[in-house]
């Protein structure tokens, strides 16, 4: 009767039909240029590092000026990237997966105004606000996830480890000198919403004890069974705990060895909390790609065990992540990503060539055969 009464014709589902519901469809903002030639692209150039020409096969051109931009926006900001937008590219820009800016123009005389406008621009202590670069054989923007600043379980900071990584690798952002691109990638604990897995280079925050528990509060905060549930290798049960003054509660007992430290049980349960200034800190992975030229793809391996929390410039961590762009820049092929280099001269060469400790901790004895067996790739197996 709602539908009757609202008018809504059955015979003619799409008459007055409202469209404001949801997203609008985003080949609505579409450049014009872009919308012209959706699927009749010949080509394209890195013209300088974050300058981009592509070709259709009409002749049309669109240059792409690509700038670094920052997870973490302020209204002021993005205010800021609509203006730009506004006054050089007809309100036109995209964001890129790893949360760089793309400003697109239609002709070259109008790429030499936008970059001098997006370098002009500079926060009060100096440094850029739209630094141009990010493309071909360089270091693109550090994908990551939300640290401190707004995640319940991290094991370390997401901005604050990406800014002093991005500090020491800012040249290769603004220039293309490395064998080939570099992905960078930061997940503040090992649940992982960044792409830690499959990067050349990532920081992942890691937990070393299991969560504390409150048991005082823990019944009357928290579902127990889906605090149970919650575990993934089942290290949580329920217990009865008698508290200091005789008090007998209903509460959960964790079976240590069995504990992964992943904070899920924190998630259902704000009883159970995990941080520890002690025990969390920074794990350094490399090797990782999701590319398939010249190998398959690549998960990353653990390289750095561990790393203390070293607020807020994490010296030792940045120190390691330059020995090992230092030694890819030298050391690798041409085209080689990380993994295929560290492949090529061995595993062992690798640590050698950074600077690396190795301990027993990093062996790699993940095997699943039927991964293997899976045609995972465009790498055909025979």
């Amino acid at each position: 009767m709602a539908f009757i009464s609202s008018g809504y014709n059955t015979d003619k589902p799409m008459e007055n039909r409202i469209t404001d519901i949801g997203p609008r469809h985003f080949e609505e903002f579409y450049p014009p240029v872009i919308k012209k030639n959706k699927g009749k692209w010949l080509y394209h150039e890195i013209l300088e590092p974050g300058v981009l020409v592509h070709v259709a096969e009409s002749g049309d051109e669109v240059y792409t000026v690509r700038v670094g931009g920052v997870r973490l926006m302020s209204v002021s900001h993005i205010r800021e990237i609509c203006e730009i937008a506004d006054k050089h590219c007809d309100g036109h820009l995209r964001f890129t997966t790893r949360n760089n800016i793309e400003f697109m123009v239609d002709s070259k005389e109008k790429v030499k105004p936008l970059v001098d406008d997006l370098e002009s621009r500079k926060q009060p202590g100096g440094c850029y606000k739209f630094p141009v670069g990010g493309t071909g054989a360089g270091v693109t923007n550090i994908i990551h996830t939300q640290g401190w600043i707004h995640c319940h379980t991290p094991a370390t900071d997401a901005s604050g480890t990406v800014k002093a990584t991005m500090d020491v690798l800012f040249d290769d952002f603004k220039n293309m000198r490395l064998p080939a691109q570099l992905r960078v990638s930061m997940a503040c604990c090992l649940n992982m919403c960044g792409a830690v897995h499959c990067s050349d280079i990532a920081i992942l925050g890691y937990h070393r004890k299991p969560p504390m528990l409150d048991h005082e509060y823990l019944d009357k905060m928290c579902e127990i069974p889906l605090a149970i549930a919650a575990c993934p290798t089942a290290a949580i049960k329920p217990a009865k705990v008698e508290l200091p003054d005789g008090t007998t509660v209903k509460s959960v007992s964790v079976n240590e060895p069995r504990c992964m430290f992943c904070g899920n049980c924190y998630t259902m349960c704000p009883s159970m909390p995990l941080a520890d200034d002690v025990g969390d800190g920074i794990v350094l992975m490399a090797g990782g790609k999701v590319s398939n030229r010249i190998s398959a793809p690549k998960f990353s391996k653990v390289v750095v065990a561990f790393i203390p929390n070293e607020m807020p410039r994490w010296p030792t961590m940045t120190d390691a992540i330059q020995r090992i762009v230092e030694a890819y820049a030298k050391g690798a092929n041409k085209y080689e990503r990380v993994g295929d280099w560290a492949e090529r001269i061995g595993w062992e060469r690798f640590f050698e060539k950074c600077e690396l400790e190795f301990t027993h901790h990093l062996i790699d004895d993940f095997r699943d055969p039927a991964y293997f067996t899976w045609r995972q790739t465009s790498n055909f197996k025979f």
